[in-house]
């Protein structure tokens, strides 16, 4: 940490050329140094620790909130601390008194980006707008977001009457000007008067007393934070601070300011420190460089002229070509307004298959198909894929060509994956990558586990998520008590799920999507905090490129899918928001489509005023943690659509959407309301709503205006629901319940429809025009929802969400049967769901196991055992609980005794068969020689023979087999030998 002193004399030797400060800034006749009174306190940003230290000799130091040692920077010997909505400094009493109104501000900023945003303010008290909470003050604000002052400096001073806010705001007098710039206000009287750079730019008059303005407590004011509590924090560079208890003279003012030598040198050496940063672009650092380079034309005001030393490698407008065999350095050099320049050395790789397989991570077990690349993600090598078991995992089709409609596979058909069965156990794979760049192919293995399918199980009801307004933007539960969708209550006590701590601090429209095996849920949200203070012109230029995912077994745990906490960006730097996020399965591509609303600027830059109608565009991802960039327009028809969503019916995709637009947009009846479409490729682009489409290349329109008659209120964020089996309002047994949000009045309400129906709405026979379309009575659904997602659950997601715990195992039943010696255990699940694992059958020390097959397993009982039990064991995942059953009395052995005889009759052979019934019961027989079979019954104590005439004169030795049963279940299996004979 330098000195104050250190940074004077720094202050006083650094500076650049008269004619680079001439250039920009003409000052008016200084003043002596001897006629400026004395600074109330100075903040030349030298600070330590958590203090920011007042170099005046005052001792009026500030502290600081959120910021810390990284937070300040050295440009050129200049102490420069960087805002970056991070945190903020509060100022000590005594800088500016009540007493009169005579006080000055000097504030020394550089800042690029416009905000709603106070540069400083004296004054305390954080609140809302025009309440007593937020407190009297006077304010500047460097480089304002708003209407009439939009990139200009805006200041004012507040002081609340009666009903009034009481604000006078000094009229706009322009933006800061390049690099850093010095605003400077003076109060005197009832005149505010503000200067930028020595100059007078604007002021004003007001009828207010700094006495109502200067706080009582501790604390006078801030740096970087605004009283206005929606307000985000200060971004930008500040470098120089100055109060005094007094009005400067317009001279005093422009000798008082850091000299035009002295700015420019410190926003010279910060664009040095900021430049490579933003040139780099999208590449990791400069030092390894593969896409285009960013190189701006001007970069906080100053103009920036570029040049490179091999524009056939980097162009002067940041072009990469990567035709190189090695890897080359590039100089780049920018000559700034300043009269500097500055020299950056790029380098660019040379394209490497073995970046690309370096890149590939693949889990090692998965429960959904493998997004196996078919382009590298680093150098761009083309990659094909061999598996071990083509049964297992699809390889890539060599001979994948991309569909007439819709998006492509980016996969070629690989990574398609074909689970065992529940209860066979998860099976390896491996994969191979071939990569192929520069004309040279590299090869890399992984293996996979490909998990056997979860146990299912019949849906038994339903569960819904949601947000409740504009000041409750939190992911709430809710489930049904039963197989009955309009029985919905608050799970979780009522409280909140999902709470954002990251990125916006909101969640909105969250959408619940069961995988496509069934065994997992997703969630993904909006990243939205309106009631953060965003509005919602800023909530649709500059809102958030993430959306928010979680995958969950029992819709009580949620775990992101990245890992980490914060959401994942879908979406592309020209748009301005991604909204409503919803996922549906395309049997087609085998991957999950993810889709949204976004506004769409014609560059990064969000600058242009034009064709900004929300639209819809979509993005493709197997496991919710990569997706395919960039986002594909979805609908484009030139009027505002969002809030799409979708089922399958038949062959064909239903997809309900909200008319964004304030009225009829082409066929679309009614703005704020919803349209039906459909079609039989999920992705098929839609460029205009038209009731005569092909629904084999786009979507067809079925119907439109759908909920606004009958409600009475605008609607958005539609839901389409397949009722279960067994559900009180499924009479017709392929049942839906459509829902649209009234986001005016309370929320969703429900029509109960059919799949025939929706599948048969025609322009001429539209679904809303049915007498059966009606809206159903309040009632039923979760208290206060927005915008959410309904989905069916098997019993114990349902349980577990009621006692808010986690899944328990489903109890089980098991009924043992014996047939003679043969014991067979049949075991059910209490929800009727799938059972696998084993059962173990044991009695008078005997024990043997058995895998269930279709639910059931049979051994054979040995001799002697008379009691048998059979106990499930369950089954590796726990999913079933164990029972047992047991069967006292296992029927006996039959008593018989076999015999044989060959005789000979007329000269050929005869086999002869004798069996002795010495049991108690009449026993059934069935007697089988080589030649030929026959039956007979031999009572109690009795004996029976049987003959088998062969037509040979001699036979060999053989084999005679007798299965004996008697009516009480007891058995016979035995054998007895037949002796060779001749007929000679």
């Amino acid at each position: 940490m330098r000195t104050p002193e250190t940074r004077s004399r720094r202050l006083l030797a650094a500076g650049i050329s008269a004619g680079l400060a001439a250039s920009l800034c003409t000052l008016a006749p200084a003043a002596s140094a001897a006629d400026l009174p004395a600074p109330t306190a100075h903040y030349d940003m030298s600070h330590s620790g958590s203090t920011l230290l007042d170099v005046s000799g005052n001792g009026r130091d500030a502290t600081l909130t959120g910021l810390t040692d990284a937070s300040f920077t050295d440009a050129d010997g200049d102490a420069v601390l960087r805002f970056k909505r991070d945190g903020y400094a509060a100022l000590p009493q005594g800088l500016v008194t009540g007493t009169d109104n005579a006080f000055t501000v000097e504030y020394t900023v550089s800042a690029s980006t416009s905000g709603n945003q106070f540069g400083w303010v004296i004054g305390d008290g954080v609140g809302a707008w025009n309440t007593t909470a937020l407190g009297n003050h006077v304010f500047v604000n460097p480089r304002s977001a708003e209407g009439s002052y939009n990139g200009q400096v805006l200041s004012g001073i507040r002081v609340k009457t009666g009903s009034s806010n009481g604000e006078v705001r000094v009229p706009a007098g322009g933006g800061l000007n390049p690099g850093f710039s010095t605003i400077t206000m003076v109060g005197s009287g009832d005149r505010i008067t503000l200067y930028r750079d020595g100059q007078q730019i604007s002021t004003v008059t007001h009828a207010y007393s700094l006495s109502s303005i200067v706080p009582t407590g501790s604390t006078l004011g801030y740096l970087g934070r605004s009283l206005y509590a929606p307000d985000p924090l200060l971004q930008a560079d500040v470098t120089d601070v100055r109060f005094w208890d007094t009005s400067l003279t317009p001279e005093q003012v422009t000798a008082s300011m850091p000299t035009a030598e002295r700015k420019a040198a410190s926003t010279d050496a910060l664009l040095r420190l900021d430049l490579p940063a933003v040139v780099r672009g999208e590449n990791a650092s400069l030092d390894a460089v593969r896409s285009d380079l960013v190189l701006p034309a001007s970069s906080n005001g100053i103009t920036l002229t570029w040049s490179s030393s091999d524009p056939s490698v980097i162009s002067a407008t940041g072009t990469v070509s990567r035709a190189i065999s090695s890897d080359t350095s590039v100089q780049l050099t920018a000559t700034t307004s300043l009269g500097t320049s500055i020299q950056l050395t790029a380098v660019v790789v040379a394209p490497s298959a073995s970046a690309d397989l370096d890149a590939i991570a693949l889990a090692p077990r998965t429960t959904e198909n493998l997004p196996l690349v078919t382009t590298g993600s680093v150098d761009g090598s083309q990659i094909t894929w061999t598996s071990s078991d083509a049964s297992l995992v699809s390889p890539t089709a060599p001979d994948y060509t991309s569909p007439a409609a819709g998006m492509s596979d980016p996969y070629r058909g690989g990574g398609i994956v074909s689970r065992p069965a529940y209860g066979a156990g998860d099976r390896s794979v491996t994969l191979t990558a071939h990569a192929t760049a520069g004309g040279t192919t590299m090869e890399r293995e992984f293996t996979v586990a490909v998990a056997e399918r979860a146990r299912t199980a019949p849906d038994a009801g339903y569960a819904a998520a949601y947000f409740r307004s504009d000041s409750d933007e939190k992911i709430y539960q809710a489930a049904t008590s039963g197989n009955d969708f309009f029985t919905f209550s608050p799970v979780n006590g009522g409280a909140p799920v999902i709470t954002s701590t990251t990125d916006t601090r909101g969640l909105r429209d969250p959408y619940i999507l069961r995988s496509h095996d069934g065994d997992k849920y997703y969630m993904i949200a909006t990243d939205l905090c309106i009631g953060c203070g965003t509005g919602w012109g800023p909530a649709q230029s500059q809102g958030s490129l993430k959306v928010e995912v979680w995958e969950s077994t029992d819709l009580v745990h949620w775990d992101r899918t990245n890992g980490e906490n914060t959401g994942i960006t879908i979406n592309q730097p020209e748009a301005g928001m991604t909204w409503a996020p919803e996922a549906y399965w395309d049997d087609d591509l085998q991957s999950y489509v993810v889709f949204f609303a976004s506004r769409l600027y014609s560059d990064a830059s969000h600058t242009n005023s034009d064709n900004l109608h929300a639209r819809m565009f979509a993005v493709l991802t197997r496991d919710f943690q990569t997706f395919t960039s960039p986002p594909a327009t979805w609908q484009d028809t030139g009027f505002a659509r969002i809030d799409s969503t979708v089922t399958k019916i038949g062959e064909y995709y239903y997809r309900f959407t909200k008319n964004e637009d304030g009225g009829a947009a082409g066929p679309l009846e009614a703005g704020k309301d919803i349209f039906l479409e459909r079609s039989k490729v999920l992705t098929a682009p839609t460029t205009t709503s038209n009731w005569n489409a092909d629904p084999t290349q786009t979507w067809q329109l079925t119907d439109t205006r759908m909920t606004g008659l009958e409600t009475g209120q605008a609607g958005e964020g539609p839901e389409i629901v397949k009722l279960n089996a067994g559900d009180p309002s499924n009479l017709s047994g392929n049942g839906y319940v459509f829902l649209v949000d009234n986001y005016g009045a309370g929320g969703y309400r429900a029509f109960v429809t059919t799949g025939d129906e929706i599948a048969s709405s025609t322009q001429a026979d539209r679904l809303s025009k049915r007498p059966e379309w009606n809206v159903r009575p309040a009632g039923g659904l979760p208290t206060s929802p927005r915008h959410g997602a309904f989905v069916s659950v098997p019993q114990t997601v349902l349980t577990a969400m009621h006692d808010w715990t986690s899944i328990a195992a489903v109890a089980s039943a098991t009924e043992l049967t014996v047939n003679g010696r043969e014991a067979t255990a049949t075991v059910t699940a209490a929800d009727d769901g799938e059972v696998v694992g084993t059962v173990t059958f044991s009695g008078d020390g005997w024990t043997q196991s058995a895998t269930l097959a279709d639910a059931a397993a049979t051994v054979t009982v040995p001799a002697g055992v008379t009691s048998v039990t059979a106990t499930y064991d369950g089954y590796a995942d726990g999913a079933v609980a164990t029972s047992t059953s047991t069967v006292e009395t296992v029927a006996g052995d039959l008593d018989l005794a076999a015999s044989t005889a060959v005789r000979c009759v007329a000269g050929k052979a005869q086999v002869v068969v004798t069996v002795r019934n010495l049991d108690t019961v009449p026993a059934d027989t069935v007697i089988r020689t080589p030649f030929g079979t026959k039956t007979a019954t031999i009572a109690a104590g009795a004996a029976a023979s049987s003959s088998f005439p062969t037509r040979l004169a001699s036979i060999t030795s053989g084999t005679a087999t007798v299965t004996g049963i008697a009516a009480d279940g007891q058995r016979y299996d035995g054998s007895a030998p037949i002796p060779p004979g001749a007929c000679g």
